[in-house]
């Protein structure tokens, strides 16, 4: 792995004490991760601003759905190009922050996403068994189906890679460096949880879910050296629960889903207003997820993929 820059390398000499200042912002290995992490927040946040007031005329021009998928590759943009900057400055690979160019979209992508799926329909088939959803008649047909499918898949794939560059990228590579790899993954998965708060009829079981749910990408980051893997489950995941089983997500369902499904029955197996992600049955779920991931991906990430 190549020398960081001397902007980032810069440290107190060791033969005398540094100042209060110095010790606060410097490390053995130059800035502490945290400011770095800072200093990647706000890089994300200017070019994110620059790309909205770019884009925002043209948002005003689009229907509701296809302005709710425009909205997507903007966050993702910023946090390509800010990991990109970082980069730069850091004199290090993408693929130092689990972004490698080999493999995207790649086999991991397409494996990560059969789990995503089978996750999903695994949870919706007990709670079906349970009695508490069922999938209705199609709401779509013909070029409304393919469209909205197409539009969909998209969208989805760009929010499974913005949540997991913005926080399984550069912050958690970094962060890892200061403070080892489990540590930096619980304190980034607890953010993930925490962040899923605003969305609308979202509740504490749904961000407790979420925030574990993190945890297992952090796993999948973990064993195979790269996101691509936690982006096709990230993306299917959403994707199957939004569009394909019509449920909600988050709290949230989007125009244009597939069928008319329906939850009845207390709110512990359904999840409610959350949807699937709220139901107690997730917390079955997910450490099937860490253990079977555990049995078929067994090799640890390859040296130089990451911390």
């Amino acid at each position: 792995m190549t020398t960081e820059s001397a902007t980032f390398r810069s440290a107190p000499s060791p033969g005398r004490p540094a100042p209060w200042i110095a010790r606060v912002f410097l490390g053995r290995q130059g800035v502490r991760s945290g400011w770095r992490v800072l200093a990647f927040a706000l890089v994300v946040f200017v070019i994110a601003v620059v790309l909205w007031t770019a884009a925002n005329p043209l948002r005003h021009r689009i229907r509701e759905a296809p302005a709710l998928a425009f909205n997507e590759p903007i966050p993702v943009l910023a946090v390509l190009l800010a990991t990109w900057i970082m980069s730069r400055i850091e004199k290090r690979s993408m693929g130092a922050y689990f972004l490698p160019g080999r493999g995207a979209f790649g086999a991991r992508f397409w494996q990560g996403g059969a789990w995503g799926f089978a996750a999903l329909a695994t949870l919706l088939l007990v709670i079906h068994l349970g009695h508490g959803f069922d999938v209705g008649g199609l709401l779509l047909h013909g070029q409304s189906l393919a469209g909205y499918a197409l539009l969909w898949a998209v969208t989805f794939v760009f929010v499974g890679l913005f949540e997991e560059t913005l926080t399984r990228g550069y912050a958690l590579a970094t962060l890892a460096r200061g403070i080892r790899f489990w540590p930096a993954s619980i304190l980034l998965s607890v953010l993930f949880g925490a962040m899923h708060y605003h969305n609308g009829g979202e509740n504490l079981v749904g961000c407790t879910a979420a925030g574990l749910i993190g945890l297992f990408f952090c796993f999948t980051v973990r064993r195979t050296g790269s996101l691509w893997f936690a982006i096709g489950f990230h993306a299917s995941w959403d994707y199957s629960e939004s569009f394909l089983f019509s449920v909600p997500d988050s709290g949230t369902v989007i125009p244009g889903h597939l069928l008319q499904s329906s939850f009845h029955g207390p709110s512990w197996l359904t999840g409610g207003s959350v949807g699937p992600e709220g139901s107690a049955l997730i917390f079955l779920v997910i450490p099937a997820l860490f253990l079977l991931f555990n049995r078929f991906y067994r090799s640890p990430a390859p040296a130089g993929a990451g911390p």
